[in-house]
Order: structure tokens, then sequence, then C-alpha cells
């Protein structure tokens, strides 16, 4: 991160430009970590833009995302996402030489906070269970070695925004209580493997779910979930990977049908947990059922359940809707 007094300063000199009172744009909350800015239009109708400053700042720009699809602010988003060196943050320096020293001295701050967890870091982790603290030291670790190496994967704005919602994840009450599991496939912040164990217990699926474990020892729904660069400003790409079930929107391959997955229905304000729980909740609304008959080896292996069946089918899906639109289904399906 770059020299904690020059952020702070940072924030202080758009604080006092633009503070709670000011009629048009505000700086509601601040910190080294996260920025809250509130936009006000002329007819009075407040938008929410946040911003996580990267740990790579002022070298990359921070990750902002609002909780609002207008076509004006997102577009402002994009430019302030796109930002390059000097525009990344407020000078201080004219001096060309001067900023070269302060950026050396940045990058020997960085190194030494990045081994030095700084006190906003622990408030963060506070609660975390302790092995899922370590997955996160490590993970804090294989960033710094990319960044030594100069060899960063995916994007900064993306492996910020992952990293928080994999903390907020294990901060969370429903994670703790097991309603669902999240593992990264082989360490990797942009493939997750998501175990939902808990539904809704009036649901057939949750009597499925306990039939699953007494026959075939699983006690979960495998979801793969698969971010790409651009998160989050693009939907991950989530399926099933087992156990087979018909009916919840689930398509062939183990696709997913529904609108917030796609780019024209997905918003950067959505979180992780909140995806998981909804595509929970879709589950039990399309009267889901495990097919247990469909779950052996031999009937897998036909590829029934494929990232290759998953990814087209979902392509079919969307062309589909974009030319006849989205519809809510009728109470009385559930």
């Amino acid at each position: 991160m770059a020299c904690l007094n020059t952020l702070k300063q940072e924030i202080r000199v758009l604080e006092s430009a633009f503070p709670k009172t000011n009629e048009i744009f505000q700086v509601v909350a601040a910190s080294v970590d996260e920025l809250t800015c509130r936009f006000i239009s002329k007819t009075g109708k407040k938008y929410d833009i946040h911003a996580n400053i990267t740990e790579t700042y002022p070298h990359s720009p921070p990750v902002w995302f609002a909780e609002t699809e207008d076509t004006n602010v997102t577009n402002a988003i994009e430019q302030l996402s796109n930002t390059t060196g000097r525009d990344n943050h407020h000078e201080e320096y004219e001096d060309s030489e001067m900023e070269e020293e302060e950026e050396d001295m940045d990058e020997d701050i960085h190194l030494e906070m990045e081994d030095t967890p700084s006190a906003n870091a622990r408030q963060k982790d506070e609660g975390i269970d302790p092995g899922n603290l370590a997955t996160l030291d490590r993970l804090r670790a294989n960033q710094r070695q990319d960044y030594l190496r100069g060899s960063i994967s995916g994007s900064v704005q993306a492996t910020d925004r992952l990293m928080k919602e994999l903390r907020d994840i294990y901060r969370s009450d429903s994670f703790k209580k097991g309603v669902y599991k999240v593992e990264l496939v082989n360490d990797s912040l942009y493939e997750w493997n998501v175990k939902l164990i808990i539904v809704d217990s009036d649901s057939p699926l949750h009597n499925d779910l306990i039939l699953l474990k007494e026959k075939e020892g699983i006690d979960h729904i495998l979801f793969n979930f698969l971010f790409k660069e651009t998160y989050p400003f693009e939907p991950p790409f989530v399926r099933v990977v087992q156990p087979v079930i018909s009916g919840g929107y689930v398509l062939v391959g183990g696709a997913i049908c529904m609108e917030l997955l796609t780019k024209q229905g997905w918003s950067s304000a959505y979180t992780i947990e909140a995806v998981i729980m909804q595509i929970a909740a879709t589950l039990v609304k399309g009267k889901a059922r495990i097919q247990f008959g469909a779950n052996k080896v031999g009937k897998v292996s036909m590829g029934q359940y494929s990232l290759a069946r998953a990814q087209q089918s979902f392509k079919s899906l969307v062309q589909i809707h974009e030319k006849n639109g989205w519809f809510t289904p009728p109470k009385e399906d559930g």
C-alpha cells in the first residue's frame, strides 16, 4: 500500500473538500482500506459509491462499485477503475525527483506492511476461525511473492475484491453455522468450490439431502464458481458439479437459470454470500430434486454435468432471454 501518512493525508483532503454537508458530493466514510462517497442529483436522489483501496495503490486504482445500475454512475465508475499512474491519486509533490523517492519509500513500506498486518487488518480478521485465518495469511503471502516477481495473476481489482469477499464470508453467521462451506481450488482466488449444506427444512430438497447422506455419504450440493479478472463488474460463472438435480432452474450440464448470474442482471454491489443464498432459494423455489439414479459413476462419465456443457447451455439460455426477456414464474410454480 502507499505510504500510510500520504494516504491519510489524501483522505483528509477529500473529507475537507467534500464534507457530509456538501449538497452535491459527500465523503460518507473513509479509512485506509475503504471509501464510501455519496452523489446527490439535482432531483435529490442519492447514489452511494464505494471503493476498496488496493494494496498496490497508488500504482493501481481503487476498486470502485456502486449500488445502482444508472448508466451515468456506472460509466463514471468504469472510468475511475481504468485510471493509471498519477491519475490514481491526489498529487502532493511537483518535483519529479521527490516523487520517485516517495515511490521507492512506498514500495518498502508496502512490503513491511505485508509482513506486519496493520491494526485495521487485524480488526477485520477478528472472529475468523484460525484455520481460515491461516488461509487468508497464505493468500496474502502468495500475493506478496507474485508482486515481487511481477507475475500477478488476474487483476488487482478482482483480487482485492475477492479477498474482501472471502474474509467477509469467514466472518459471516451463515458460514459459521454451516449453511455452506467454501474451498479454493488450488489456492486460487479465481476458482471456488462451494458446498451448500443446509436448505429450507420444509422443502423436498432438504429431505433429499438427508437421503443423499444416508445412501452415498454426501451431505451437500457442490457448486463451482469461476471468476474472471473483470470481477466484480461481471458475474462469476456458477454451475452444479454434483449431485445431478432436476428442476430448481438447473440446466443441462449444471448451469443455473438466474438473471442475476448474467451481465444484464448482475450488479457489482452483490456479495458472493448473497449469490450463494439466492441460489439456495432459487433451488427451493424451483422445486429442485436430487436424481439419485443419475449420480452413479457410469452415468456421470457420460458428461451430463461438465464445464463445457454447462457453459454451452448457459450461453444458449442468455441468447434466448436477451431475445425474449426474463419473466417471474407464477406462484403456483413455486
